[in-house]
């Protein structure tokens, strides 16, 4: 298999496309072509940005077609050149599940790949991983139970030592599903659907703490998780609830803002504003009132600014001459 990327210049000069490749058993498969226009995308184009970044992926991810978002996630890794650890703790079937990415991220090309199947909270102690976590540019964490991840890495140096090269911006991260939900500081464990929202609703602890200010839920639209999701930010209104659909990944970059990648939505609430709930006053299967939050409903291309609360079209970012970013 060869990788293939690169810029071409077409027509007069006032479009330039970036391209991205892989060449499978004689057959092309593009993986990302991009109208890049020269106005304002030296600031606004953040799509193109090859430094590190945390992958949150909704579940059920593409593994057979164009697989856009593990694309993605090996090339911010590095493409080619990247070196990848695969953590499929939190499934019952780790080797199985783990050997399915490998063969994946072995396709596109990838240098090195190790699965990291911690099974006992011991071998999060294992010198030969705590080795390879040191080596590796990428970090992917499979589905399953969030409760079994946490429960065999959380407060372990090995998960410390991730989210110090995390943090950094040494390393890139991502996670679907399960591996989705551990991601914020607080960690939706479970709860039911198609209720109103109600704080019997959802089942909160801690998460690994990648990305401190979300909460996130995963298989979002599909398993009708927006009653769950509102109750959760009932008790943590100063974090940003953070719904994503399967097949669908919301791509936090270093500087603030958030790509979204795949077929279907990303949803965020923005509690920073409520002006009431009446959470305290009622029992807890009782419905709640949530006045005054901020929705937004993103879809593949657009962008979210957290630390404005503002949402972009990727249209605005190549075209409008006074680009926010």
């Amino acid at each position: 298999m060869i990788s293939l990327a690169g810029w071409d210049i077409l027509g007069n000069g006032s479009a330039t496309y970036f391209y991205s490749a892989i060449f499978i058993e004689d057959t092309i498969v593009l993986i990302a072509m991009l109208e890049v226009r020269t106005e304002s995308t030296i600031i606004c184009q953040n799509i193109l940005n090859t430094k590190s970044a945390i992958l949150v992926i909704g579940g059920a991810e593409d593994k057979v077609n164009f697989r856009e978002i593990l694309s993605t996630f090996w090339s911010r890794s590095g493409g080619s050149e990247s070196i990848l650890a695969i953590v499929p703790s939190a499934s019952r079937e780790p080797a199985v599940l783990g050997g399915r990415y490998e063969t994946i991220f072995e396709e596109f090309g990838s240098k090195k790949i190790k699965i990291l199947d911690i099974r006992d909270r011991t071998q999060s102690e294992d010198p030969q991983f705590r080795e390879y976590i040191e080596e590796c540019t990428g970090i992917f964490l499979t589905g399953g139970d969030q409760l079994r991840l946490c429960g065999l890495l959380s407060e372990t140096s090995i998960l410390e030592r991730i989210r110090q090269r995390v943090h950094s911006g040494d390393v890139t991260l991502a996670g679907t599903s399960a591996g989705a939900a551990v991601m914020g500081y607080h960690m939706i464990a479970g709860g039911g659907s198609a209720e109103s929202p109600n704080r019997s609703l959802v089942d909160l602890t801690l998460g690994f703490g990648m990305i401190p200010e979300v909460i996130v839920d995963q298989h979002f639209h599909n398993r009708n998780r927006m009653a769950r999701l509102l109750s959760a930010v009932s008790a943590h209104p100063d974090r940003l609830a953070i719904g994503i659909d399967e097949d669908t990944c919301a791509m936090f970059e270093r500087d603030g803002t958030v790509n979204i990648l795949g077929k279907g939505t990303v949803t965020i609430v923005n509690a920073g504003e409520m002006s009431y709930t009446n959470r305290d006053e009622v029992g807890t299967e009782d419905p709640l009132s949530l006045h005054n939050l901020k929705l937004h409903v993103l879809s593949r291309g657009d962008v979210y600014h957290m630390e404005r609360n503002l949402a972009f079209a990727k249209k605005t970012l190549i075209n409008d001459q006074n680009c926010p970013l």
